[in-house]
């Protein structure tokens, strides 16, 4: 049976978001449509949701074409920051992430643009080895529910879980029709007990306890 666990980006492998707010705040301060400047704070209450939503949420008294238009400044310096400041890896993570690759396909699925998730391997590239394949709506322009579904059929998946930190991913999860384990060690809470890691090497455990 080809069985495969996929994984939410931030808040799940990796906390990046005082390096893409310090890229976020640089991007925000050449627009003069805008003096907007956002905290860690901020960002944590963006995490899972589309950039489109956090647009919405940035700048709701901007045009919309134009505050898409900010957003890809902010991913475009995101990128380059992040190249030279990468974010940090949780816990245990090469480690647990070679374990699993031993029984199951890894997979990451975000809601990210394009480009954010080959940034993470280029910050990485001990662990890119790990991964069979990755996709997020700024290549597909689908949701992560959707998204889920696509590389559960692109992998041959027979058997497949979804890990990540917040509602979003729990959405999208029943979405896909998979069971859902909740890294609470992220940056959200979900609205309803079931599976949860409190630290990354746990999913081993958890998803041997779902899948075997």
């Amino acid at each position: 049976m080809n069985k495969g666990i996929i994984f939410d980006l931030d808040g799940t492998l990796w906390d990046s978001s005082e390096q893409v707010v310090a890229a976020w705040n640089m991007a925000l301060a050449k627009r003069p449509e805008t003096d907007l400047q956002i905290t860690v704070a901020d960002m944590t209450s963006y995490m899972g949701k589309t950039m489109e939503a956090i647009a919405e949420l940035m700048m709701p008294e901007i045009e919309v074409s134009i505050r898409l238009d900010i957003m890809k400044d902010c991913c475009n310096m995101e990128h380059e920051y992040l190249h030279t400041h990468s974010g940090i890896l949780y816990p245990k993570l090469e480690e647990t992430l070679k374990k699993l690759s031993e029984s199951y396909k890894l997979i990451i699925v975000s809601n990210c643009q394009d480009g954010y998730i080959q940034t993470f391997f280029h910050c990485n590239p001990q662990i890119e080895k790990y991964f069979a394949d990755f996709e997020c709506p700024g290549r597909t322009g689908k949701g992560k529910g959707e998204n889920i579904k696509l590389v559960i059929e692109r992998n041959n998946l027979d058997k497949a879980v979804y890990i990540g930190d917040t509602q979003g991913d729990c959405d999208a999860s029943d979405y896909a029709g998979v069971p859902f384990i909740h890294a609470a060690y992220g940056f959200g809470k979900i609205d309803r007990e079931g599976p949860k890691i409190t630290a990354f090497e746990q999913a081993i455990e958890a998803a041997a306890e779902i899948m075997e």
